[in-house]
């Protein structure tokens, strides 16, 4: 009987999750979900492959450890009992210490929680339904992959901060994040594109949280977020780059708190802060407000100011990569960027762009532009999988 995996990726106010039977060649999906904590009671919708999607009402969102509970019942009775041997966990934070994917143990789970500050608004999710799966459920392998461990392949020179020595020490670096969804990336292009695989890449992971990496030959050499997840291009509501002068400011003269600013950098910012309308890129889109059309202008400026930082990174550019919701489905979106990009030699057949093709540059344009849908289930089911044998 072929062992399963269960992986979880949590949210603010929801957990992906992906089933996968572990088969001679590795990962096979079996079936995908999202568990909605935002809603009373909670619900979970689960998609069996070949299966039409099923939407099952819990009990609470308030209990997590209830919400869990019910979660893997129903997952067991789709697999079938004594199946299901392990979770694999998305967790935002590994610091310097982890540079790969782990089993975890105690030791592990400590020095984990020791990360919590360096992602005070993330860290905490991935800890808790680790610690409540261990109680539910003590008998199951748990693993943890890390989305800074993909950039710990960055030179010095792009993780350290022009800050006093002593700082960089203490853990005041560049650490990079979507690591998990890059090196989904990476593998695809391997696969379907060995040639520009090994050469200079920049993948742009854009969806309500975003950034881009340069890679060369799927390593990552440089990505735009850094210490946070909130430095680098404009998001659904985080600002991206700021210069710190306007902190100051606000937590000065300004007379906020601490807290009122780390809420509005991260919750009232990007997308709904230029905007005025809403956070979700197709609402701007459809909208007739200048302020929409603003704001989408905006993040295509400074995506394609990323780019155009990231190609001195990599010493020129031979691709570049749209991935995640915005990536994959906006194709007035990618135009735009691709628009302030075509000094670079970047530029989009605009019948495959609509058509949202997996190779959307025109015929022999200097830049290959494509496509490719992230996987960070699949990847974190192959990595719990290929290291920890379950």
């Amino acid at each position: 009987m072929e062992r399963v995996i269960l992986t979880l990726n949590a949210g603010s106010s929801s957990i992906k999750l992906g089933l996968f039977e572990i088969g001679p060649e590795g990962p096979v999906r079996l079936a995908g979900g999202v568990i909605d904590l935002h809603q009373t009671p909670a619900r979970m919708t689960l998609t069996v492959v070949g299966q039409e999607r099923r939407e099952m009402q819990l009990e609470t969102s308030e209990d997590v450890e209830a919400v869990l509970g019910q979660a893997i019942a129903a997952v067991e009775r789709q697999v079938g009992a004594d199946r299901l041997r392990a979770v694999a966990h998305r967790v935002v934070h590994g610091g310097d210490r982890f540079t790969g994917p782990v089993v975890i143990d105690d030791r592990v789970l400590t020095e984990m929680e020791a990360l919590a500050v360096l992602a005070p608004l993330h860290q905490p999710q991935a800890l808790h339904l680790v610690r409540t799966i261990r109680r539910l459920r003590p008998d199951l392998l748990q693993t943890a992959s890390f989305d800074t461990a993909f950039h710990r392949t960055m030179p010095e020179r792009v993780r350290r901060f022009a800050l006093p020595r002593a700082l960089h020490d203490e853990g005041i670096r560049r650490y990079g994040f979507h690591g998990i969804s890059y090196s989904s990336i990476a593998a695809t292009l391997a696969r379907e594109h060995p040639e520009l695989a090994q050469g200079r890449v920049i993948a742009a992971h854009l969806g309500s949280g975003a950034s881009l990496c340069a890679m060369r030959n799927g390593i990552s050499q440089d990505t735009s977020m850094g210490f946070s997840t909130l430095e680098g291009v404009p998001m659904a509501t985080r600002c991206g780059r700021l210069d710190p002068g306007v902190i100051l400011h606000l937590l000065g003269p300004g007379g906020r708190s601490l807290a009122e600013v780390e809420d509005l950098l991260y919750h009232r910012s990007g997308l709904l802060g230029v905007s005025g309308v809403s956070a979700d890129s197709r609402v701007l889109l459809a909208s007739a407000e200048p302020e929409a059309a603003e704001a989408l202008d905006l993040f295509a400026f400074r995506v394609a100011g990323e780019v155009a930082r990231l190609t001195v990174a990599l010493g020129g550019i031979d691709a570049l990569v749209f991935s995640a919701g915005i990536g994959e489905n906006q194709p007035a979106v990618r135009s735009r960027i691709a628009d302030y990009l075509a000094w670079l030699g970047i530029t989009l057949d605009p019948a495959a762009n609509a058509a949202n093709a997996r190779k959307i540059s025109i015929p022999g344009a200097r830049v290959a532009c494509l496509v490719i849908p992230t996987d960070e289930e699949l990847t974190l089911a192959e990595e719990a999988a290929s290291h920890f044998h379950v």
